[in-house]
């Protein structure tokens, strides 16, 4: 998979794809990222690619025009998505991060700064995303973790594949508790069940644990996921 990324502040992303899985993925080229710095297609003296917003208001806006020709220089495979970091738009999850690895061949990504981009550019996107119902001071770090969850789902980054399918949000409910040596540290002990051996009665306890931690942690996702049960049952039925 392909990443563009349209950011003004392209060093800043240095570390994050030089660090961890995220780094090995992209040195066994199981995708690729590109920075793109709009600066770079600025035509006049100052390499201005910021200005006051029409009809007054505080901050600066983006200028249309060297996003409009960042995106434009970068060549287009067959399966491509072009997505603008945004407060406004769908937050970031996991059936979005599922998607986005799956059915795109190439992500770019266009990075606000400031007060945001003239709403021009939305001309250019296929998709506005947002990490949450929050302000950052730029699209940077919403794009990493963007890049961070969809690299992880491609064949070859995680090397159990099967730790994939058990961890929270993938079945709708968060992940059980886990546990390693020592048995005992300080005074808290590692549940029984997972000492025993049984398998059944380990997989049972975890899913328990699931729908109880999410119970707790996540009404919200308790009660969606407690409609889909009743969902699948009548259907069952």
């Amino acid at each position: 998979m392909r990443f563009d990324i349209v950011t003004l502040f392209p060093d800043c992303f240095n570390s994050v794809l030089n660090s961890g899985l995220l780094g090995k993925a992209l040195a066994k080229q199981i995708a690729q990222v590109n920075l793109v710095n709009p600066r770079d297609f600025t035509t006049d003296k100052h390499h201005k690619v910021d200005d006051e917003p029409y009809g007054g208001g505080v901050g600066m806006l983006m200028k249309p025009e060297p996003i409009f020709s960042a995106v434009e220089s970068l060549p287009i495979l067959p399966r491509r998505e072009i997505i603008l970091m945004s407060p406004q738009g769908q937050t970031i999850d996991q059936p979005l991060l599922r998607e986005l690895s799956t059915n795109f061949d190439q992500l770019v990504v266009i990075c606000g700064h400031y007060e945001g981009v003239d709403d021009r550019v939305l001309h250019l996107v296929t998709r506005e995303v947002s990490l949450g119902d929050f302000i950052l001071t730029g699209g940077e770090i919403p794009a990493m973790a963007l890049i961070n969850g969809v690299v992880r789902l491609l064949p070859g980054t995680v090397g159990k594949v099967e730790s994939l399918k058990s961890e929270s949000f993938e079945e709708g409910l968060l992940d059980y508790p886990q546990y390693t040596r020592p048995a005992t540290f300080r005074k808290w002990k590692v549940p029984d069940v997972l000492l025993s051996g049984n398998h059944a009665a380990i997989s049972r306890w975890r899913y328990e644990q699931q729908i109880e931690r999410t119970r707790k942690r996540r009404p919200d996702m308790y009660k969606a996921w407690t409609e889909e049960m009743q969902k699948f049952k009548r259907f069952k039925k």
